[in-house]
């Protein structure tokens, strides 16, 4: 190959890393703040509504696995709409972070909203996924790597 045609190629591969787009990554325990938060906002009074209005108390709840996973599922269904629709959830706004895609900055759809989410499950069942942003320099857990998804703090 001549001198000149592989100056060709270093040229194009300098152009393609320029315009790789520049994110503001959302810190790790910006992030973990966020999900805490949704926990308390969204989680809990799903399973407070499943095991008393619906159930007849803690006792049934726990005894019945269908309704830990009705409550995970509503959860989930729930999250990837807020996803979905603004890029943040309550949680994710008070910390003015957004999920969004990692090549065209715009929110994702449900369908990968919720793929992310039961990623997010899988991920932190292994933990291995949930330790990932600690050696990686953009933040990224397992289950943003999956989905090609990046957490980016939003401007006020």
């Amino acid at each position: 190959m001549r001198f000149r045609d592989l100056k060709k190629q270093s040229n194009k591969t300098k152009q393609t890393l320029e315009n790789k787009p520049e994110f503001n990554y959302a810190s790790y325990p910006d992030r973990v703040k966020a999900l805490i938060t949704d926990m308390f906002m969204i989680y809990i009074p799903i399973l407070y509504i499943l095991a008393y209005l619906i159930l007849d108390g803690k006792d049934s709840f726990q005894a019945s696995s269908s309704a830990q996973l009705i409550g995970v599922s509503i959860y989930g269904f729930i999250y990837a709409a807020f996803i979905t629709k603004t890029g943040q959830t309550p949680g994710k706004k008070a910390y003015t972070i957004k999920v969004v895609d990692a090549k065209t900055q715009e929110n994702i759809s449900f369908i990968r909203a919720f793929f992310r989410f039961i990623a997010f499950l899988f991920s932190a069942t292994i933990a291995i996924g949930l330790m990932l942003p600690f050696i990686r320099k953009d933040n990224k857990t397992l289950h943003d790597l999956l989905l090609n998804t990046v957490v980016v703090t939003t401007e006020n």
